[in-house]
């Protein structure tokens, strides 16, 4: 075949006129080292705190060490690939998760990504895991309930919309036995719930998933899942990834439940990365800035006011103590930062008094204006009676020589721990609340055997719900115990004793 001179020419020719100089400038650095999840990066000193890098094989890192010569940063990913010398490049994006409906039900990591095999998220909104808390004047006070579907909580500690609670005590007392019942009482009441599990087996997180789907709940909820398997920096940027997308629906006027189980581990995981990082560390060799790390994240929870929507963000997060030792750096950081906790005593759980909330260290420091009125009617002394039978039922192993009036308040103590009792995943209405502690605080179950509270207290509520339905129905909608309510009610509970056969 002859090769034609002219033909050559022409099409160097064409191409030289559609030439266009453009200079692509890419910001590249190099690793100098890497290992446990941690790399140091050289020639990248533009980046910013917080900023994505893109390693090879599209596994990213955020910087979290700016340094004079060089910056630290964790790998959010595998890392057994990365090499001395690979080249790092930057992104120009701070650290950002995708929000919105189309996150509800389903399981991400702490990246967005989904891990439950039910395909891509195509969401076009992002937000950044890191954002400024609403300040004093876009708050609201708290003052709509939240409620939890636990006697117990809704009557001693009860919790407000915009509140943060923390669940405190010792591993298998029963903590995110009561975050999941609030989840699942949310059913119905137009809240997101998010679960945001940090550092927990998959095993636990794949039952809880289960669970909510069982009840339904997974229609309403997000789960954030960081495994114990996944390196610390997923661990430790899940709950803000959490807040994140709740942000978005509270920014929109919705209200969202979300609960972080759990901030020990948390905590733990960023003790591990700021060690790697050599960061100089602190009291129980936690860095420095431990406080501020979990309070610029507890700070985002908030009630809106209503130049903003009126939405809100209601934080549980849970922390694990060790023996009881609510004294710890990790704890007494948390507890300040809260506003109130509801303590979980191993004692309690093993006499099988489950939530085994302690009444003497439990407080809700704004929850009780979020509060329904019925509910304070009832419920008023309710704590004081309870911390009076503990100590008197202390007092009373010593001696067997007791007044009528003393052997009564055991009585009444007895029975208003057993109705306070509740089993796991059977959340209660508010109404239905209401009645259960109606009934024992004026003595009604005095006469019962122990033995048949708890089938005296479902029989009862059934029987309203079949034979006299206003009372319940008045009481949900009117939030308050009116005269004419507490007459009905009184002739019920008669009429019901009448017939009940212990």
């Amino acid at each position: 075949m002859a090769i034609r001179p002219d033909e050559i020419t022409a099409i160097l020719k064409r191409q030289i006129e559609q030439f266009e100089a453009e200079i692509e400038v890419e910001n590249i650095g190099s690793v100098l080292m890497v290992g446990d999840g941690i790399a140091r990066v050289y020639g990248l000193e533009e980046a910013m705190a917080g900023e994505l890098l893109e390693f090879p094989n599209e596994v990213l890192g955020m910087v979290l060490n700016l340094e004079q010569d060089n910056i630290g940063c964790v790998i959010l990913g595998p890392y057994s690939h990365i090499k001395e010398g690979d080249p790092v490049k930057r992104t120009g994006r701070i650290v950002q998760v995708p929000v919105g409906d189309q996150l509800i039900g389903r399981v991400v990591n702490p990246l967005g990504q989904p891990v439950d095999g039910k395909g891509p998220i195509n969401s076009d909104t992002y937000r950044p895991i890191e954002s400024k808390a609403p300040g004093v004047i876009e708050r609201k006070a708290v003052h709509e309930p939240l409620q939890t579907g636990l006697k117990a909580i809704d009557s001693m500690v009860p919790i407000g919309r915009g509140q943060r609670e923390l669940i405190i005590g010792d591993r298998q007392t029963g903590k995110t036995a009561i975050a999941i019942d609030a989840i699942l009482n949310q059913k119905g009441q137009d809240v997101i719930c998010i679960y945001v599990a940090i550092g927990q087996k998959a095993s636990t997180i794949a039952g809880i998933v289960e669970t909510l789907k069982k009840h339904g709940a997974m229609d309403y909820s997000i789960v954030v899942s960081a495994t114990a398997s996944d390196p610390a920096p997923l661990l430790f940027i899940a709950p803000y990834a959490g807040v994140a997308m709740g942000e978005e629906f509270m920014f929109n006027g919705k209200h969202v439940l979300i609960v972080y189980d759990d901030l020990s581990k948390h905590a733990t995981a960023y003790r591990e990365l700021s060690l790697l990082l050599r960061r100089p560390p602190g009291r129980e060799a936690f860095p420095g800035d431990v406080f501020y790390v979990h309070s610029r994240l507890l700070e985002r929870a908030a009630k809106l006011s209503d130049k903003l929507g009126a939405g809100s963000i209601t934080a549980l997060p849970i922390i694990e103590t060790q023996a009881g030792d609510i004294s710890a750096y990790i704890p007494t950081n948390v507890i300040s930062i809260t506003d109130g906790q509801i303590f979980l005593e191993s004692d309690l759980f093993y006499a099988g008094v489950r939530p085994a909330i302690s009444v003497g260290r439990s407080v809700s420091r704004v929850g009780g204006s979020a509060q329904i009125k019925a509910m304070k009617q009832v419920a008023g002394r309710l704590r004081l009676d309870l911390s009076q039978f503990r100590e008197l039922a202390a007092f009373a192993q010593f001696g067997s020589d007791l007044d009528k009036a003393t052997q009564a308040q055991l009585a009444r103590g007895e029975r208003t721990v057993e109705v306070l009792k509740q089993g796991q995943f059977a959340p209660m209405s508010a109404s239905e609340q209401v009645v259960a502690l109606y009934v024992v605080t004026n003595g009604y179950l005095d006469s019962i055997d122990i033995s048949q509270l708890h089938r005296f207290e479902q029989e009862f509520i059934t029987y309203l719900k079949t034979e006299q339905p206003e009372i319940l129905a008045t009481i949900t909608q009117e939030k308050t115990l009116t005269d004419a309510v507490i007459e009905q009610l009184k002739l019920a509970i008669t009429q019901f004793k009448q017939n009940f056969i212990a």
